[in-house]
């Protein structure tokens, strides 16, 4: 990390604003699967209000969707905490990649813009800190992209998404892991990074293989974060 580049660590209205407007064409994909939780969870029985406000305030798409998969009459609540730290796990390694350059914010701003952290905007903006421009915009601003059109697409499935119930049929369900293998593929390519992905795809391929269903999330992001953690950056790598 090149640690004398202070614009590197950057943040402000105008890098959030480019962030937001770089991220909006992925985050018209969103909207199909905000949609679709929407129509979901009104099934499910949930009220109106609860489904947008979980959508509000949660803004974690799988796990909402395996929450519904455990909702009735009497909600497994230890069961469902279980099952949203599974899938949610693989935050352990975007907060061990981010790190580095959320270290020398304070601990309120460090912590609010991790609440925005999620799969696209945080693959972005590794990749423009791998190379040497400043990435906190795209991921507060992709961030903040990334769930308004998610609470706009549930918002969307509950009055209107019964054509949006199955994206998968479209294919859709596809774009975004496709857009973070891309994010991969272009970002920083050394010794390190290799054995950070290498680790966790195939410690996470092993356990779905032979451990408990979701635990293959929980075994990646803990493998890749935990190399990621020995194995310090060096100078040369940027």
């Amino acid at each position: 990390m090149a640690t004398g580049n202070t614009e590197i660590y950057q943040l402000n209205r105008t890098l959030v604003w480019c962030g937001f407007k770089k991220l909006t064409p992925i985050s018209l994909f969103v909207i199909v699967f905000g949609a679709a939780f929407g129509l979901a969870a009104t099934q499910a029985g949930l009220s109106e209000s609860t489904i947008v406000i979980m959508s509000t305030f949660v803004f974690a798409g799988a796990a909402q969707f395996a929450a519904l998969e455990l909702w009735g009459v009497q909600v497994p609540l230890f069961t469902m905490m279980i099952t949203v730290f599974a899938i949610n796990a693989r935050h352990l390694l975007m907060g061990a990649t981010l790190y580095p350059w959320l270290r020398h914010l304070s601990p309120s701003k460090k912590y609010g813009v991790m609440l925005v952290a999620s799969d696209a905007n945080w693959a972005m903006s590794i990749q423009a800190f791998s190379r040497g421009l400043p990435g906190l915009g795209l991921l507060v601003g992709g961030g903040l992209a990334l769930w308004s059109f998610w609470v706009f697409g549930t918002w969307l499935g509950v009055y209107l998404g019964a054509t949006l119930s199955d994206p998968k049929s479209l294919g859709l369900d596809m774009v975004m892991g496709c857009f973070l293998l891309a994010m991969v593929v272009e970002g920083e390519k050394n010794l390190r990074m290799m054995a950070i992905w290498g680790t966790a795809g195939l410690s996470s391929i092993l356990a779905y293989w032979y451990l408990p269903e979701n635990s293959h999330v929980v075994v990646g992001a803990l493998s890749g974060g935990v190399i990621g953690t020995i194995w310090p950056e060096s100078a040369n790598e940027h």
